[in-house]
């Protein structure tokens, strides 16, 4: 965990919760770095840029927290620099819940993961929505990807934590799933034709 995650998560209320359950102390020396906004390193860019999904979290004027999923090829999530993120937000439902809460609160969570590895990645950060730029709405779009763009979706990042793997399920794409059945069978049928060949000499 950055120390800038730590700033943002760690509101007074959660801290005496630290205090009370013995976990205050651990995170006190995060709490003594400068509060300046996290950078995007290679890991994160590499981790980023692979992902052909993540959830968002908005909040509502009403208080409501909202999470959407938001799923694409594979780099539909730019990594613009080591402070920016950006999409091409794909027509959906046309509900526009997510949409609506940013015109009230530009504060977005992000949560990225890869079940095949069992990592995740959290993002906090600051969403600005381009309505009328086409240029940059086709510059974040993935070539082939037959989706209709209605915007682009700028994120400021303020803060980002990778968690533990613990209690993630190992799951796996479908598409790698059926390549490697594909190839146990291709190894399946060579070695009954072995097997074929090799009692024809014996009975022969």
């Amino acid at each position: 965990m950055t120390g800038h995650y730590a700033h943002v998560a760690f509101t007074p209320l959660v801290r005496e919760h630290q205090r009370a359950h013995g976990s205050e102390r651990s995170y006190d020396r995060m709490a003594q770095v400068p509060d300046v906004a996290d950078s995007i390193g290679p890991d994160e860019a590499a981790f980023i840029t692979e992902r052909d999904s993540f959830y968002l979290a908005t909040v509502s004027e009403t208080g409501w927290p909202y999470i959407q999923h938001r799923g694409g090829a594979p780099g539909f999530l730019r990594v613009i620099d080591e402070h920016t993120l950006g999409f091409a937000d794909f027509r959906g439902n046309k509900q526009y819940i997510s949409r609506g809460n940013l015109e009230h609160d530009s504060r977005v969570a992000l949560f990225l993961m890869d079940y095949a590895t069992q990592s995740r990645m959290k993002i906090f950060g600051r969403a600005r929505v381009i309505e009328d730029d086409p240029d940059l709405v086709r510059a974040l779009e993935v070539d082939g990807y037959r989706a209709q763009s209605e915007r682009a979706v700028l994120i400021d990042v303020e803060a980002f934590d990778w968690n533990c793997r613990q209690h993630i399920p190992p799951l796996y794409p479908r598409a790698a799933v059926a390549e490697a059945m594909s190839s146990m069978r291709d190894r399946i049928s060579e070695l009954e034709g072995e097997i074929a060949r090799l009692k024809g000499e014996v009975t022969a």
